[in-house]
């Protein structure tokens, strides 16, 4: 058979060329200047996506899209795909900084606390990101073949030491804590996470929640447990022991650059094209006005128009989506002259009137019920369909 080479290493080193380190392992590693960049094992193929421009089943991880404009939030969505949740009310608030933020990125989500606060057992501070189930489908997570994945980002603070987080499934009763440390206050890291896959629990392939993937700003006894593991444990949102954001007043943490792939390896973030992660955001959520506007503005820029007839009293054509929705959202009107909240521009007398839309589903939204004939109609809209 002639002579053969057993590598179980093949390491393009920066110096010394090529670098071959053989073993009977069954698993080869290709790596650049020693750092591993694809490894292939009996188990298949790591550290490449699996299908290209989609290795990164979080949407926005960059922080790039705000199409809400909140400004400072206690709770709710800050940037696209991304929320904020707490247990009381004014112990900090997050914000979209653009001004410092690591090689590469344009934007960070930023918490900053505003008081030295002591977490009670019931209590929690947290940024997640619910991953719709269609999206993780091919992890055949909760069978005997789940995909083992990695978790990575860039991360900011001004307190040291250990952070955690979890990952969980739509039910909150199969968690799986995580820590992760942060070792030089105010200095951008990067940090990643791998994720055995788990072989049992129920994970949603559908539009529902597939996986929570949570930031813990401070957790109580009652939602923490020992990381590292798969627990059954309900409703867990960090690991044991981590360092509380919310405990130091004035304290911030930062985050930009979150990738979640399949593998043992983090791989270099996947920046895509402006337009395609917006539309990928416009799944979940989607508004009439420009990009830069927040909803609720007085413009008439880019509103929609419609016109009623006498045939049809009391309703207008509505609106079609730019993109399909997840599910079927909830819609907020607003006039489109001045921005007023349930309410439409009448043309003949200027006049802000009541409008609600009717016949709402995933591609559109058929009527705008209005309280005239024979006129037309300005307005703006929201449509939200998140997890």
């Amino acid at each position: 058979m002639g002579d053969r080479i057993m590598a179980t290493i093949i390491n393009a080193d920066t110096s010394d060329g090529l670098k071959l380190t053989s073993d009977t392992s069954g698993e080869i590693q290709f790596q650049s200047g020693g750092t591993t960049k694809m490894t292939v094992s009996s188990s298949g193929v790591s550290g490449i996506p699996t299908y290209a421009g989609t290795k990164n089943r979080i949407i926005n991880g960059n922080m790039a899209i705000d199409q809400r404009g909140s400004g400072a939030l206690e709770n709710g969505f800050l940037v696209d795909r991304f929320s904020i949740g707490s247990s009381q009310a004014s112990k900090g608030s997050a914000t979209v900084q653009t001004a410092d933020v690591p090689t590469k990125f344009t934007s960070a989500l930023k918490y900053t606390s505003s008081t030295a606060y002591s977490i009670l057992a019931t209590d929690y501070f947290f940024v997640t990101q619910k991953i719709e189930g269609n999206n993780i489908a091919d992890l055949n997570w909760g069978t005997a073949d789940a995909q083992t994945i990695t978790l990575s980002f860039w991360v900011k603070s001004s307190l040291t030491g250990t952070f955690g987080g979890a990952l969980r499934n739509s039910a909150f009763n199969y968690n799986y804590p995580y820590t992760y440390t942060i070792s030089s206050a105010d200095t951008w890291e990067k940090k990643s996470v791998t994720i055995t896959g788990p072989t049992s629990g129920t994970w949603l392939t559908t539009n529902g929640t597939g996986i929570d993937v949570w930031f813990s700003l401070g957790m109580g006894t009652t939602y923490s447990d020992t990381a590292g593991a798969w627990t059954t444990t309900a409703g867990l949102g960090s690991a044991t022991g981590a360092t509380s954001v919310v405990g130091t007043s004035g304290a911030t943490w930062l985050v930009t650059g979150v990738q979640l792939e399949v593998g043992t390896t983090a791989t270099d973030f996947e920046n895509l094209q402006y337009t395609t992660q917006l539309q990928l955001c416009q799944r979940y959520y989607e508004k009439s006005y420009n990009q830069s506007t927040v909803p609720g503005t007085g413009q008439i820029a880019g509103a929609a128009a419609t016109v009623s007839s006498s045939l049809a009293p009391t309703q207008a054509p509505g609106v079609t989506f730019k993109v399909t929705k997840r599910a079927a959202p909830t819609m907020a009107i607003y006039n489109g002259v001045t921005g007023a909240v349930g309410n439409s521009y009448r043309v003949s007398d200027a006049a802000s009137v009541a409008t609600t839309f009717s016949h709402i589903g995933e591609h559109g939204a058929a009527y705008i019920n209005i309280p005239s004939s024979a006129n037309g109609y300005y307005f703006h809209f929201t449509a939200a369909s998140e997890l």
